[in-house]
């Protein structure tokens, strides 16, 4: 056979084309293998974005968080506007806060179903509230919200005794009087918080619709620090009419003293701690305008004051311009005060318009007098206690005289 030799050249083309060949071959396969696929199956590209979407619903939290009041609200109630709430979950963490950053304190329910303020809201402020909550599978969901309160028309405020930072006896309870007369008594009460170191139980009682006094079951113990709260700034105290006071009082209990007026025997004992530490002669209310009974806080002290009969319901029976050394035990105007026009009364018979005499000097002079003695030794919050006199016992409101009322009628 005759066999013809194929020269180097055209050798390596006819190669090269086969090669050639067989990359676009292979090539085309590759490309049809992809699409093919794509279009055999009919997913492709589709089952990705379909995994995909289920992945992140996988990971959206069921739970929905609701607060009200709406986003941007304004002119919000300051009491009962405030909820947030949770459906399909519970809440993990609520935060509200007004525009200076202090926190609204409040509860999560039991369920953790809801959240609700522990408090009213001050008035005329801006708040922010965010809220979490997590479903069955642990998966948050959250809210945020900002709102305004309201702006009140009509207010009232408390004026209030003792004064921060003073020092007082054992019987000084706090009393607030209110500019309005308050029909909301256990929303005004809630907003006043009283805190004591030693710690005491101190509970509130109303007198009328516009006065509320604080103090404990006995007297309080010397040393004791008191704290008071007043957050009275966006309670309704009645309808349409709120507070605006936002304030803390102290004030501390000085010694024990508490002083015994036997009207019978005409003399008084000064006890420190239980012990008496002086006894002076007095002289108490006449036949017919006999002192009170009873336990009787000073609430004022005066160097000298006038005392006018017609003042208390006594005409012109007595018109005395310079009474030395008194201090005042009824809001009704019965005082402890120094004398010196009673003569020889002290201690002998008596002879006043029913307030407490001791003998002392014109101009209060004399350091010695047992009127000048017992002024210098007391301070407003001392008790002095009338017994044995033929009257009744003093009004608890007459005064701060609330130690006249059982523990159990003051708590009612």
């Amino acid at each position: 056979m005759n066999v013809r030799p194929i020269s180097g050249a055209s050798a390596r083309g006819r190669i090269g084309r086969r090669l050639s060949a067989l990359a676009v071959g292979s090539l085309l396969l590759a490309v049809t293998a992809c699409g093919g696929a794509g279009t055999e199956s009919g997913s492709g590209a589709g089952d990705g974005e379909g995994k995909g979407s289920d992945t992140a619903r996988s990971k959206q939290s069921e739970a929905v968080v609701s607060i009200a009041p709406a986003n941007g609200a304004k002119a919000v109630d300051t009491s009962g506007a405030l909820k947030v709430g949770v459906a399909k979950g519970k809440l993990t963490e609520v935060v509200v806060k007004d525009g200076d950053g202090k926190k609204v304190d409040g509860e999560i329910s039991g369920d953790g179903a809801t959240w609700t303020p522990s408090s009213h809201l001050a008035a005329s402020t801006a708040y922010s509230v965010h809220a979490v909550a997590k479903d069955s599978e642990g998966r948050t969901a959250a809210e945020d919200s900002r709102f305004t309160t309201l702006t009140p028309k009509n207010t009232f405020i408390g004026t209030f005794t003792p004064e921060d930072g003073s020092k007082v006896g054992v019987g000084m309870p706090f009393s607030i009087r209110f500019t309005r007369g308050i029909t909301n008594p256990e929303d005004v009460e809630k907003a006043i918080s009283v805190k004591t170191e030693p710690a005491v139980d101190v509970e509130g009682h109303w007198f009328g619709n516009d006065r509320i006094d604080f103090r404990p079951e006995k007297y309080w113990k010397a040393g004791t620090k008191v704290t008071v709260d007043l957050d009275l700034d966006g309670v309704e105290g009645r309808d349409g009419v709120y507070g605006e006071q936002a304030k803390k009082v102290s004030f501390t209990i000085g010694r024990n003293q508490v002083s015994v007026v036997d009207a019978k025997n005409l003399t008084m004992k000064v006890q420190r701690d239980g012990k008496t530490v002086k006894t002076i002669p007095v002289t108490t209310g006449a036949p017919g305008y006999e002192t009170w009974n009873g336990q009787m806080v000073i609430s004022e002290k005066l160097s000298v004051t006038r005392m006018n009969g017609e003042t208390v319901g006594y005409g012109g029976e007595y018109d005395i311009k310079d009474v030395p050394h008194a201090m005042r035990l009824t809001t009704s105007g019965t005082f402890i005060h120094g004398n010196y026009w009673g003569g020889d009364a002290f201690g002998n018979r008596n002879a006043s318009h029913g307030c407490v005499g001791l003998r002392d000097t014109q101009g209060g002079w004399d350091e010695d007098a047992p009127g000048a003695w017992f002024f210098a030794n007391s301070m407003i919050g001392d008790v002095v206690v009338v017994k044995n006199s033929n009257d009744a016992t003093v009004a608890a409101d007459n005064g701060y005289n609330g130690w006249n009322m059982s523990w159990e009628k003051w708590k009612a």
